[in-house]
């Protein structure tokens, strides 16, 4: 039975955890506060290390579920105790592979990047996941079983980890934004906010059903509903006339550009790529 360690239990790697057979897998988790990490332990049925050091000894996948900017001071501690049959996993945002191996100091550490986003809490994730290539592929295989136990997981290059940050980690906060501005315009003719508010979300997990189920473009799907001269391109068109994809599209760019802005800073400030 392979063992994977937890290093922080926050909310991610609590959701990560509950997905998990624990008939396959003995989860060890650690955390800055002991007695709290036991009562967590004791809350998911796991066991709580006393220390990090003592976890990574005991763990075969060490998953660093911590902020970007404690990471380095988490890592630093553990060089000592990191071998090569260990597989060091990140899901802290921002930091590369690159970053992660100079942390790690090991030319030859397998590592693992993996950006799950927010759906994880339902255990319904959509995560992306890059190894280096000290990674082999049993121990990459297990990984993304672990991920999978909370979504679906991608391969996706680490240029492209940017980009999967705008469509998949930050678009959940837009699309909660289009099914509020929906409910509201169903309040606005008569329909009360709660009820409105299920409809809409009801409507918007079905049709994201309806695309990965048929496989059709999206945009086929539009003018299925859309009947000649009828009310589904009345507003199809308005949306349309309001810049509706433009706006969308704008969104994500500035969310990438941000983050790329944010990874430079960093690096400029000796933060990130040391």
């Amino acid at each position: 039975m392979k063992t994977i360690g937890f290093i922080g239990v926050g909310k991610m790697a609590t959701a990560i955890i509950s997905g998990l057979d624990k008939n396959k897998f003995k989860i060890i988790i650690s955390g800055h506060n002991l007695t709290k990490t036991q009562n967590q332990a004791e809350t998911l049925n796991v066991t709580a290390a006393s220390n990090h050091e003592e976890l990574v000894q005991e763990s075969d996948f060490i998953i660093l579920s911590v902020k970007p900017q404690v990471l380095p001071s988490v890592l630093s501690k553990l060089i000592n105790h990191l071998t090569k049959d260990k597989t060091l996993i990140s899901i802290a945002a921002g930091l590369t592979l690159s970053d992660l191996k100079h942390l790690a100091d090991s030319e030859n550490q397998p590592i693992i990047r993996v950006m799950p986003n927010i759906n994880a809490q339902i255990g319904q994730s959509t995560s992306a996941i890059i190894k280096n290539e000290f990674v082999d592929d049993s121990a990459y295989a297990t990984v993304q079983e672990i991920f999978k136990s909370t979504g679906s997981v991608h391969e996706i290059a680490e240029k492209d980890f940017s980009t999967f940050a705008a469509i998949a980690g930050s678009s959940p906060a837009f699309i909660y934004m289009f099914i509020d501005a929906m409910a509201r315009a169903g309040v606005l003719h008569g329909i009360p906010k709660d009820q409105a508010t299920a409809i809409v979300a009801e409507t918007v997990r079905a049709s994201a059903e309806m695309i990965l189920q048929s496989g059709e473009n999206p945009w086929s799907l539009v003018d299925k509903v859309s009947s000649p001269g009828g009310t589904t391109v009345a507003g199809v068109v308005s949306l349309e006339q309001n810049h509706f994809i433009g706006t969308v599209i704008d969104a994500i760019s500035a969310t990438i550009e941000k983050e790329k802005k944010s990874l430079k800073r960093k690096k400029l400030e000796g933060k990130c790529s040391f």
